[in-house]
């Protein structure tokens, strides 16, 4: 079944960072953005947290070069907080504190949970673009932050139409015990209800997991015909490694989200050959914004494209830059009010970031690793357009001030 193959409407990423990054007489009177960046740094996500780096080094560099943004010159402080909830808040705390108070870029959702409810307090704001837990958007939103990426419930739109098509009855899940872990779990069982398929085994696997053989093995005794996976980061890529060793992807047919996330394709090449799985970026989707993207990526880190995380962190810098400049402000509250329900230019097109939850409405994707132009790369088959991919709000989202 095909849900929607139309393109995406978009514009050069060029132009798009131009249009905010024209230089100005006396553009260094300004007040610069500062922007802080309570990122894992360290631990199991650190190549996530590199990933961050790469992709607002390309933003903030490519707007200086341009003369800044709104005349203003961009700076960025990164601290480490090794994905870790208690460490977010207090790099949080210290980054906003200090100055650099647009806050971006935390990699867990328990991160962004935690950084939240002291937005008001720091006279702060916070982007996610790589959280994905309900929450952030739903019953614990507050008035001072914002999502670009694709939350759990919007991928959960792209599994549910997808799950449609596969003849596996049986299905097991392995996922992060994270919030974002449990979100994915939860999401996935009701898919799997609502077409009729049936889960047959639950594990989540902790933070940091070395051995995966007791969670590998639970899951050829379960009968499962298939698996879902929720684990990235160096967790991912140690669970595929093992998975491979023992056999597993032979046995069952798998699938998941941010398991075939670039840098995981990059570093286990074969082994995860023909996997499936969510895509909320991909380097390879065919629009022309992205392209243009791509090709400065490219020339910025020769020998590399951008992976999913990198594109929506991209988009987080985008949406930034542009509430800035419609605010002429770098005050977070004025930059919060420009960005609550303001139209954004991004490598995904024009984009709105809803009023009602802060949640940016955008396309989903579905695809499976395999070779373009000689290298492994998610491949998107199905795209899902972003007024379906992107659910209503629940109503547990009470904005208010």
């Amino acid at each position: 079944m095909q849900i929607n193959r139309r393109k995406v409407l978009v514009g050069s990423t060029a132009a798009t960072l131009l249009s905010v990054a024209r230089p100005r007489i006396g553009w260094a009177a300004k007040d610069p953005i500062r922007i802080g960046v309570p990122t894992a740094i360290s631990g199991p996500y650190a190549d996530l947290g590199n990933q961050v780096k790469r992709a607002i080094t390309l933003a903030v560099d490519a707007a200086n070069a341009a003369g800044g943004v709104d005349g203003r010159q961009v700076e960025v402080r990164y601290l480490d907080t090794e994905a870790k909830a208690d460490m977010a808040r207090q790099q949080g705390e210290k980054l906003a504190l200090s100055g650099f108070n647009l806050l971006t870029s935390a990699i867990a959702s328990g991160e962004a949970l935690a950084i939240g409810p002291q937005l008001a307090r720091w006279d702060a704001l916070y982007v996610s673009t790589i959280n994905k837990a309900d929450d952030i958007t739903g019953k614990s939103c507050v008035p001072r932050m914002f999502r670009v990426n694709r939350p759990d419930a919007a991928d959960a739109a792209v599994v549910q139409p997808w799950l449609k098509q596969q003849k596996q009855q049986k299905w097991a899940i392995l996922a992060a015990d994270m919030a974002w872990g449990r979100n994915s779990g939860m999401s996935f069982k009701k898919a799997a209800d609502a077409n009729g398929r049936t889960v047959v085994g639950e594990s989540y696997s902790p933070f940091g997991t070395n051995d995966y053989a007791p969670y590998i093995q639970k899951i050829a005794d379960s009968g499962a015909e298939a698996l879902w996976v929720a684990i990235t980061g160096r967790d991912g890529i140690t669970f595929a490694q093992q998975a491979k060793q023992f056999g597993l992807f032979d046995k069952v047919f798998t699938a998941g989200v941010s398991f075939i996330a670039d840098n995981q394709v990059n570093a286990l090449g074969d082994a995860l050959k023909g996997v499936w799985g969510i895509i909320n970026y991909s380097s390879t989707l065919d629009t022309p914004g992205n392209k243009a993207f791509v090709a400065e990526w490219e020339k910025k880190y020769p020998g590399t494209s951008p992976s999913n995380f990198e594109g929506e962190t991209y988009v987080g810098m985008q949406v930034i830059f542009q509430a800035v400049q419609k605010a002429g402000s770098v005050k977070p509250g004025d930059v919060a009010k420009a960005m609550a329900g303001g139209s954004f230019d991004t490598i995904f097109g024009k984009q709105l970031m809803r009023q009602e939850d802060h949640q940016l409405l955008g396309p989903n994707f579905f695809g499976y690793v395999g070779e373009v132009n000689g290298k492994l790369k998610p491949i998107i088959t199905m795209t899902v357009p972003a007024d379906v991919a992107t659910p209503p709000p629940d109503g547990s989202c009470k904005l208010a001030g």
